[in-house]
């Protein structure tokens, strides 16, 4: 199993080196550090880490807003880490996809545990978006064949059954996909004479 690639974003450089040691120490790759929130949206694009150690209080963009983006954008776990146990922050948090809370001086009993309990929630959020992306990919080809069917019945006076055959049919001896048959036949690229319109 590979090593799990993680950013440290801190503007004390000092426990940036401290939380580096505790994780290079359990295995895990820091493959960037950086001190304010523009810098790590930055890097975080650039190294495409498997999480974010992210403080909360940094110059130019604080690490809420930068934790949120980064989420957001590139779908990477984020643990924040703060001097402060502040209840609207937290709020705050909830809601810009944080999967951990840490309140500083981070140990190494803390850290460890909410780093790997962060990449197991992190990578199962992936697979399920991974999931709900197949599900919607395949709902939408779905709707596609449906819509060309009912054109095929429409022109053709078949029953379902046989618009689907042909469709399918015609897929295999074109070599192209349902979808692509189904969408050739929404946009009226693709005719069907009457014999292979009655099988």
């Amino acid at each position: 199993m590979s090593r799990a690639r993680i950013m440290i974003v801190d503007d004390e450089s000092i426990l940036r080196m401290d939380i580096r040691e505790i994780l290079q120490e359990h295995g895990y790759e820091v493959v960037a550090e950086a001190g304010n929130g523009e810098s790590a949206v930055e890097l975080a694009h650039r190294h495409r880490p498997d999480l974010v150690l992210m403080d909360v209080k940094m110059p130019k963009i604080n690490g809420v807003k930068a934790g949120r983006i980064i989420h957001q954008k590139l779908g990477i776990p984020i643990v924040l880490l703060t001097a402060y146990s502040d209840g609207a922050l937290i709020e705050e948090a909830k809601n810009s996809g944080v999967l951990g809370y840490l309140v500083k001086p981070v140990g190494e009993s803390d850290l460890i545990p909410a780093v790997e309990i962060a990449l197991a929630q992190g990578d199962r959020l992936h697979r399920l978006s991974c999931n709900v992306h197949r599900l919607e990919k395949q709902l939408e080809i779905r709707k596609l064949v449906e819509r060309a069917k009912g054109i095929l019945m429409q022109e053709h006076g078949l029953s379902e059954q046989s618009a689907y055959q042909m469709l399918r049919s015609e897929s295999m001896n074109q070599r192209v996909s349902l979808e692509r048959m189904a969408q050739d036949v929404i946009a009226g690229r693709l005719r069907f004479d009457r014999r292979s319109a009655n099988p």
